[in-house]
């Protein structure tokens, strides 16, 4: 007999440009690191996130609108740290961390309870970055 096949968790591998870009733009948003870390273990659902909701869970450094939050958690999306749920009927207002979101927010816990603070030369980068993704 076979002994029971044991289930592996390998680390996907990211090159240092895809990492850097992800980093910049978890760090330019308007959440704070308990919002992902939170995702580490559920997702999150978008009116949990906005409004005086979010400043409440200790998830945004202030008050975004609906539009607004969905908007920056988008962008996440399309770097590549966050995913939407989905559920047997199709999307939901949830959000969860990818493999890549999950190293970046490990790193980080392990360095403090707050994300970085970007420089002025990240911001511009992020500003860029989405400005170019938007357009395309």
């Amino acid at each position: 007999m076979s002994s029971p096949a044991t289930k592996v968790k390998q680390s996907v591998s990211y090159s240092s440009q895809i990492t850097k870009r992800a980093e910049i733009a978890l760090c330019c948003s308007s959440f704070k690191l308990n919002l992902f870390t939170a995702m580490v273990n559920h997702s999150v659902p978008l009116p949990t996130i906005a409004d005086q909701i979010g400043l409440q869970n200790n998830y945004t450094k202030k008050a975004l609108s609906e539009t607004k939050a969905e908007a920056e958690l988008m962008w996440l999306i399309k770097v590549g740290i966050l995913r939407r749920e989905v559920d047997g009927q199709g999307l939901t207002d949830s959000f969860r961390l990818t493999p890549l979101g999950r190293q970046i927010i490990a790193k980080w816990q392990k360095q403090g309870n707050s994300l970085p603070n970007p420089t002025m030369t990240e911001r511009i980068i992020n500003i860029v970055n989405r400005w170019l993704r938007l357009s395309l």
